[in-house]
């Protein structure tokens, strides 16, 4: 298990918020809205210990070498966390399983990640992360019909400005999100890689757009997002979840809300 303390200072938020276009909430009452928290309390390895990826390599699981990949998870907000004071977030590995895959082995790693501040928890999250070896995938990315915005569906930039903000307010190193011949190159991808966190926060964001409050949230990765092929939104007649350009899903979601609504696909 490891432990980080910090104070919580507004400007990763407001940061945060211009990238999503929206306005700032009032983070010392309201608190930060769920997943906000992703901005802080975060991991800063030295660069001698990143391996060709980003990634750290050392005190990983499994070894070093992998590829690494979110593949969703948990998050519940249990009470708002708020700028300007000390929170602490305790992290420990809580599973780990290995299966053998059609391109080789696959580690499925659980992450949780509990935040606290005053003694009280505030998030709590479960991270579910694959590791594959390290082949190159090759994905094929075919043109493919526009589908026209629906009623209830909302389009979110994912240029590779934004993928490239969104990973420095992360300070996630892993090149596949912003090094567009290195996604090319090395891991065989056809465009840079939308992360998968940032498609369960548009989520998120969606139904706070509508005026609700959302307080927890179910989310999994179920196909690669490029840039290339645009990211919708659809939080609509019960469902929430993102598609390209073309209607192929790439991420489902389950958001609760304080009033007990439900939106899940």
């Amino acid at each position: 298990m490891t432990e980080h303390t910090e104070v919580l200072q507004p400007e990763p938020a407001v940061a945060l918020a211009r990238l999503l276009g929206v306005d700032l909430p009032d983070l010392e009452t309201d608190g930060l809205p769920l997943l906000w928290h992703w901005v802080y309390l975060l991991d800063r390895p030295h660069q001698a210990e990143l391996g060709p990826d980003g990634h750290p390599v050392r005190g990983v699981v499994p070894e070093p070498g992998r590829r690494r990949m979110a593949a969703g998870g948990r998050v519940t907000r249990t009470g708002p966390l708020v700028v300007g004071r000390p929170a602490t977030r305790h992290t420990e590995v809580v599973s780990t399983t290995d299966k053998a895959g059609r391109s080789g082995p696959l580690t499925f790693v659980v992450v949780r990640h509990t935040i606290s501040q005053d003694g009280v928890v505030k998030v709590v999250e479960e991270q579910d992360i694959v590791y594959r070896a390290a082949a190159s995938t090759f994905v094929s990315a075919s043109a493919a019909t526009p589908v026209p915005l629906e009623a209830g569906e909302r389009e979110f930039p994912v240029d590779p400005t934004v993928l490239f903000r969104f990973s420095a307010l992360t300070y996630n190193a892993h090149r596949i999100h912003y090094d567009r011949d290195y996604a090319r190159d090395v891991e065989g991808y056809p465009g840079l890689v939308v992360h998968g966190p940032l498609q369960a926060l548009a989520m998120a964001e969606t139904v706070r757009a509508t005026g609700v409050t959302p307080a927890a949230i179910g989310y999994r990765v179920v196909a690669p997002l490029f840039d290339h092929q645009g990211l919708v939104v659809r939080a609509t007649g019960g469902g929430v979840s993102v598609r390209d350009h073309s209607g192929r899903i790439t991420a489902t979601g389950q958001v609760e809300t304080l009033t007990g609504e439900r939106k899940t696909r």
